[in-house]
């Protein structure tokens, strides 16, 4: 049992990361047991996520001046949070497919920029391309563009040599 200012330090704790997160994903793991919460957690930690199950009076009072007061209605039965600071889309992927595998987890909402997720809405974050996938297809339109100028450029001159070329072959047949 925490004590009251064990209870603060939490709910202080919580309220910074709480401001400092991307994303926050609020789960409910019922009828998980200790192997299959602890898989998951090793999942979510590779991932760079951070996952924390906590008192819903707790995340109540931490939530209490972020946006993630807007999912008060939902801090009811046993809940957890899954945060990234960096990904939003790594909390989504890793919670979604440990969720195909165990029916026991239930993704209740999240929270993204101010904006509030349902379950549905997090299915699909999880199913856009990584930060990795996506800053690489950045860089390789980006990429593109100057070697096809190049390309372009290139063409110029190589089709006045074939112009020039077919005039003195016209000329020496006739």
């Amino acid at each position: 049992m925490l004590t009251l200012s064990q209870k603060q330090e939490l709910v202080s704790a919580l309220h910074e990361k709480f401001e400092q997160k991307k994303i926050l994903v609020l789960v409910d793991y019922k009828g998980l047991n200790v192997t299959k919460i602890n898989d998951l957690r090793s999942k979510l930690r590779q991932a760079g996520i951070e996952f924390k199950v906590v008192k819903n009076t707790l995340l109540i009072r931490a939530a209490e001046q972020t946006d993630v007061e807007l999912l008060r209605q939902q801090f009811e039965g046993p809940s957890a949070v899954a945060m990234s600071y960096d990904d939003p889309v790594a909390p989504a992927k890793v919670l979604c497919e440990f969720a195909k595998d165990n029916d026991k987890l239930q993704i209740k909402a999240g929270i993204m920029d101010g904006s509030v997720l349902d379950a549905d809405g997090i299915k699909r974050l999880s199913e856009l391309p990584s930060r990795e996938v996506l800053l690489a297809t950045v860089l390789g339109t980006m990429n593109a563009v100057p070697t096809g100028l190049v390309r372009a450029l290139n063409n110029v001159p190589e089709r006045l040599v074939y112009a020039l070329k077919a005039i003195n072959d016209q000329k020496e047949a006739a």
